[in-house]
């Protein structure tokens, strides 16, 4: 049943202007507390989040603040703590619109963008002058004109670069002209009151805001967690009649989990499609794209998926996401398709183990997986259908039968033009995308103290332990690892059946070679 508009606030479904929501009564959660935290204790930040997650409404709030117009903020935290007589010029550029390939282009797209701001502060650059000329113009006359120092807002920072990742040469020309554009904001401090810059990525500062070293990246800062998105107690009052009648248990299943050290959040989009839609379960975040370049980066690197789940990352990897040093993880993480599950001291330094945030995401990355790792778009469901029956009837042998079927039903092609394909571990990635893919309990590289399990399955009360290996021939070493390191320990006592899987892909056929499986019953 659709979605229907009663004396609620309405939805602010792609509305990225705070003025609008406010004028028009679409529904608000108060984010000014925040904003008035930032704006009083630094100058210069950086905040990385995934797409659509309420970046750009953040900026805009920023603006409305910067310019007075204090009847935007009645009621709510900032009307009675800030100077709305202390007005600043504004320079807001939003990078979302429009592309280049080459620096003419790159140079033509920012004058296009620095047009707005020349508009709203009524200044013109010099006709002639390239962007980044005008752009320091533009800051220092603002200053000149007003006697007050700018704010300088940036929304999708990254754009012109992330627009041609796939091709190294013209997104290494890109960073490297969006760097000399940059380099403004350091020469221009005297005149600066304010810098916030947003984006999906976080690109090496090293090679992308080299020399603006004041730049505080306030991504994994706790007090800034909840900068964008919704927490959960927003949902139980802001949009509290909008879910009269849902599962907030589910719903927090599927859209909850993103940690950015306070507390978890949703992405707004989610949320507001879901309440639209009759509040029925789907991927609607999902659905509105992703990145091209992930079926790009699978291909090329001998990443095993499993280790996605408690993954363990530095600062280092979790910075180091450039165009010549893309690691997978780092960019699950910066897209939102990984989140922080918990943060270790070890040895000196600081890691993260990494998680997949919620069900919509566990749902849709593996099936991208299926289809990055196979052509099997269109028997994808089918043997969904037919893994998850096998499963939950306990059938072993016909659960054999799918997973035999699964891979022969790979084109050679697959495995001779896919790099992923010619390491042992694709074929533990392809079965564990599939198990993820439904839904169940997966647990990969599940620790034991007598060793480290491949996978383990939990669906209703029944446990399936599974050990693979790759051989030249049958030995029978998979299901006798199990037994002899007593991995079934870890699950005793069981409500249900353990069941004890031991399969053995041959690397010449591309396929199980061997599969035998024992159950121990209570």
């Amino acid at each position: 049943m659709p979605y229907i508009y009663t004396n609620m606030k309405k939805l602010p479904i792609g509305i990225q202007t705070f003025r609008d929501i406010i004028d028009e009564g679409f529904a608000y959660v108060d984010k000014t507390e925040i904003a008035y935290n930032l704006i009083t204790v630094g100058r210069y930040y950086f905040l990385s989040r995934p797409r659509r997650f309420g970046k750009s409404l953040f900026l805009d709030t920023l603006k409305e603040i910067f310019e007075g117009n204090k009847r935007l903020f009645k009621g709510l935290y900032i009307e009675d703590k800030w100077d709305f007589e202390n007005v600043h010029p504004v320079l807001r550029i939003s990078l979302g619109a429009g592309g280049a390939k080459t620096k003419k282009e790159l140079d033509r797209l920012l004058k296009w963008h620095l047009e707005d701001a020349e508009d709203n502060l009524k200044i013109n650059c010099p006709k002639e002058a390239p962007a980044n000329e005008c752009f320091k113009y533009l800051i220092k006359e603002a200053y000149e004109k007003t006697g007050k120092k700018v704010v300088i807002l940036i929304d999708e920072y990254d754009k012109p670069i992330l627009d041609n990742i796939t091709d190294t040469q013209t997104a290494l020309l890109m960073r490297d002209e969006m760097k000399s554009f940059y380099a403004v904001i350091k020469d221009s401090d005297t005149y600066i009151r304010l810098v916030f810059i947003t984006g999906v990525s976080k690109f090496s500062k090293m090679n992308l805001f080299s020399g603006l070293n004041n730049l505080e990246d306030i991504t994994l800062d706790a007090n800034y967690a909840t900068i964008c998105g919704y927490r959960h107690k927003d949902l139980l009052t802001t949009f509290r009649e909008h879910l009269r009648g849902a599962d907030m248990e589910e719903v927090r299943k599927w859209y909850n989990g993103y940690n950015y050290f306070g507390d978890k959040v949703y992405n707004p989009f989610d949320i507001l499609l879901f309440i639209s839609k009759g509040k029925e379960f789907r991927n609607y975040w999902w659905s509105t794209g992703n990145p091209s370049f992930l079926i790009r980066l699978l291909n090329e690197k001998d990443f095993y998926l499993p280790d996605i789940e408690n993954y363990e990352a530095t600062d280092e990897i979790l910075d180091s996401f450039d165009i010549d040093t893309i690691e997978l993880p780092a960019l699950l993480w910066q897209t939102g398709y990984l989140t922080i599950k918990e943060k270790i001291w070890e040895r000196n330094r600081i890691k993260y183990k990494l998680t997949i945030p919620n069900l919509e995401i566990q749902f849709s990355l593996n099936e991208f997986f299926i289809d990055a790792l196979t052509t099997q778009r269109t028997e994808k469901i089918r043997i969904q259908d037919r893994l998850y029956e096998a499963l939950e009837k306990g059938n072993l042998d016909a659960l054999k039968e799918v997973l035999y079927g699964l891979f022969a039903s790979i084109p050679y092609h697959n495995f001779t033009n896919n790099k992923i394909a010619e390491y042992e571990g694709y074929y533990a990635s392809l079965i564990y995308a599939y198990f993820a893919s439904l839904g169940l309990d997966t647990i990969p590289e599940d620790t034991y103290s007598k060793g480290r399990i491949d996978m383990t399955l939990k669906m209703n009360d029944n446990v399936f332990i599974f050990e693979f290996k790759v051989v030249d021939k049958a030995t029978g070493n998979a299901l006798q690892q199990i037994k002899d390191k007593k991995y079934y320990e870890k699950y005793q006592p069981a409500k249900g059946t353990i069941y004890l899987i031991g399969i053995e892909f041959g690397r010449k056929e591309r396929n199980i070679l061997n599969y035998q499986w024992e159950a121990l019953l209570n």
